[in-house]
């Protein structure tokens, strides 16, 4: 049976929507999750059916959002670092967190380790598109000064990743640029087109429309871009539902024609973009599986990551990888 393990008391609200979401994951997938945390605070928001269904690991120790990163290496009795520990000694196949996202990448790239070839990890992340299929985006926010190898790297990642996981038999992979010419770019991204020409699923370049318009399956661009962009399309988002609601409600005939369409056509516009139907984001490139969630993330969210750790664990995606990289060496 797959383990899991979760950190229990990273997220922005404690442990019980962390505990919540592994119970509606326990309903549909079979698996064993390992909370790590506070004991007695995990025993109180278990309910009795499932006490037996899962495993407690003591960590009396917390790391909050505003603690540095680097001293995750530190503190031992975190539950981040030793949910990381579980996956290191091969007691769990992923680790999943809401907790600061920082602690849980330097930890999982530290103590974990790196797949060969790879120089650096990426955090990915799935963005919606006009076409059945999401865009993998990455690197999101763990690398914020790349090398034109750290982009080629996450290209073969990238590429595997939609064909383990999104099921993608030849993926599109797009490198994130001023323009589609090959001609465009900056000094950066122009040595890494030239890397990235290795692989066999590389298109060019890409703008960022690109990303929502289906033309790729994966973007590839370094931490400080895509977390600038990650951030931007949340904030579009909400402006465009907000401003929805706003001018909904100055018109009657507005109003009746949103109630008709609420369930289809606006549910489904949700579910598109909503952060909970995914869960997290994987950290690509170690030696196992780590998902990192928002720490404000609810119920849904904690299921879905846990979803999302299952299917990479029982994927080929870091298989894949290696066989990527090892063939353009």
């Amino acid at each position: 049976m797959i383990k899991i393990a979760i950190d229990a008391m990273g997220g922005d609200f404690g442990p019980e929507p962390i505990i919540e979401g592994v119970v509606q994951a326990l309903e549909t997938e079979k698996f064993l999750p390992i909370l790590v945390g506070n004991t007695e605070e995990i025993r109180s928001f278990l309910p009795p059916y499932y006490a037996d269904k899962v495993e407690i690991v003591e960590a009396s120790d917390v790391i909050s959002m505003s603690d540095q990163a680097t001293d995750a290496l530190k503190r031992k009795e975190s539950s981040i670092y030793k949910a990381v520990e579980l996956v290191r000694e091969k007691e769990a196949s992923a680790v999943v967190s809401a907790g600061h996202s920082g602690a849980t990448m330097t930890l999982a790239t530290l103590r974990i380790g790196r797949l060969p070839h790879i120089s650096k990890p990426a955090l990915a992340t799935l963005m919606p598109s006009v076409v059945s299929t999401k865009t993998l985006v990455l690197d999101v926010g763990a690398v914020t000064d790349c090398t034109p190898q750290n982009l080629y790297e996450f290209g073969a990642m990238g590429e595997a990743y939609a064909q383990q996981i999104l099921g993608i038999a030849s993926p599109k992979v797009g490198l994130l640029s001023n323009g589609s010419e090959d001609s465009k770019g900056n000094t950066l991204t122009k040595a890494a087109f030239k890397l990235l020409q290795g692989l066999k699923g590389f298109v060019g370049n890409v703008e960022g429309r690109d990303i929502f318009n289906g033309n790729v399956n994966v973007v590839v661009c370094d931490g400080f871009t895509g977390n600038i962009l990650l951030k931007t399309s949340e904030g579009v988002v909400s402006t465009i539902f907000t401003l929805m609601r706003q001018h909904i409600r100055k018109s009657l005939p507005a109003k009746i024609g949103a109630l008709m369409m609420k369930r289809k056509v606006f549910g489904n516009m949700k579910k598109q973009v909503d952060y909970a139907e995914y869960g997290g984001a994987p950290l690509l490139g170690i030696n196992g599986c780590a998902i990192i969630s928002h720490g404000s993330s609810n119920a849904k969210a904690i299921k879905n990551a846990i979803f999302q750790a299952i299917r990479y664990t029982e994927s080929d995606v870091n298989k894949t990888i290696e066989i990527l990289l090892s063939d353009n060496k």
